[in-house]
């Protein structure tokens, strides 16, 4: 019986959805699959057995917002990462390292336990340079220490994972991965957790219209331009009649409820914070139009992200800017504003409120796309497939047609 471990930073387990389900497909093709991963809001414990995966969580020296901040939280998440490795070494055992970036720090772990025998997958879900460059506005000695960092995880993995074809293409170019070692797994939503249920209309405040939002308050997530975007509703098109739902936590919730109130939108945008699944579904599913506010920059337009693909498994229409990933992801159950115009994005989330016929014709294209093509189950088989070829001789990865039709 092979036995995995998966290393996570960026998200407690099981809240990170995507982690979580790469955890239950192991977990059911017969795998024994631990976790190592932070803890937090709802997930405080230090060690839970959870349908059968056991999750060790350590504390984080602090939540970062600055380039030092980052390198006291990365360096505490993996010194703590490698001490529970060893404690599960010593008693579930494992065959396989997963690491899961950022940081792209694991590969030390990865690295280690190579020596001894044990396989090292590298699950890249974010792009660390890009990402830095997104948050700190500069391509510096970090930077390339960022692009270095990746290449050695990309060195260091026997099997690398891919959320996209962007992401691949890092892989092959910049990571000089060999093709057959590169397996697309895409964040799909699962349709059990992600449920058509019916509004509830406190959501709305008393108005007529809902824009749904969830995911990170950080800062390359663009929530500056949605508010905006919320103020030339209010003030250039005269519209009382919409309200803002916002669903997440994140290092810059507060600085995001200050700048409402200082755009004179507060009273039209709920900030729940991070909230249990049942309040987040409702919300999205009162929503009557979801937004994605990610900024266009290297990071996001290379990036799938899963609030999308999880508003389309509610049947929801979306706006965003036009990102390549974001177009890809959803095709025609989205509208493109141009990039980072907080007006475009207003005009755009109006021209969909005011068109009940264009909204469920989009919303079902959305659907019906992640019901065929999208749904976890659809890329389960990749991850299996990613860990055959562990142990299997070489073999060329699943074509990734059918995902990006």
């Amino acid at each position: 019986m092979r036995r995995v471990l998966i290393l996570v930073e960026n998200l407690p387990s099981p809240f990170d959805r995507r982690v979580w389900q790469e955890a239950c497909t192991l977990r059911d093709a017969g795998y024994v699959v631990s976790i190592v991963c932070p803890t937090g809001p709802g997930c405080e414990r230090r060690f839970e057995a959870l349908e059968g995966v056991h999750i060790y969580r350590y504390r984080l020296a602090l939540e970062a917002t600055g380039a030092l901040g980052y390198a006291v939280e990365y360096g505490s998440a993996l010194l703590q990462s490698f001490l529970l490795s060893l404690r599960v070494l010593l008693t579930r055992g494992f065959d396989v390292v997963h690491a899961c970036n950022p940081p792209d720090l694991f590969f030390l772990i990865g690295g280690f336990y190579r020596l001894l025998g044990k396989k090292f997958v590298f699950d890249h879900h974010d792009l660390g340079p890009e990402l830095y460059e997104a948050k700190f506005g500069r391509r510096d000695f970090l930077y390339r220490l960022m692009l270095r960092l990746e290449r050695w995880s990309f060195r260091a993995a026997d099997v690398s994972i891919a959320t996209n074809e962007s992401y691949r293409r890092v892989a092959l170019e910049r990571g000089r991965m060999p093709p057959e070692r590169v397996f697309v797994v895409r964040s799909g939503p699962s349709l059990e957790r992600f449920r058509i249920e019916p509004p509830q209309e406190r959501h709305k405040r008393g108005r007529r219209y809902l824009v749904g939002y969830v995911g990170v308050m950080g800062r390359q997530e663009g929530i500056d331009q949605l508010l905006h975007a919320a103020r030339h509703i209010v003030r250039d098109f005269g519209r009382d009649d919409v309200h803002f739902g916002l669903v997440g936590g994140g290092t810059s919730l507060e600085e995001m409820k200050a700048l409402a109130a200082e755009l004179g939108v507060a009273d039209y945008v709920t900030f729940t914070g991070r909230v249990p699944d049942a309040e987040l579904l409702a919300m999205l599913n009162t929503a009557d139009v979801c937004v994605n506010p990610d900024a266009a920059n290297e990071m996001n337009d290379k990036s799938t992200m899963n609030k999308v693909m999880e508003y389309m498994a509610l049947g929801k229409p979306i706006v965003q800017f036009d990102l390549t990933e974001g177009r890809r992801s959803a095709g025609r159950a989205s509208l493109y504003a141009s990039r980072n115009d907080p007006r475009d994005l207003a005009a755009k989330l109006l021209e969909l409120l005011d068109d009940p016929a264009k909204r469920a014709q989009m919303g079902e294209f959305g659907r019906r796309r992640v019901e065929n093509t999208l749904e976890w189950r659809h890329q389960a088989p990749r991850l299996l497939a990613a860990y055959q070829a562990l142990w299997a001789a070489p073999q060329v990865a699943p074509a990734a047609g059918s995902v990006e039709q």
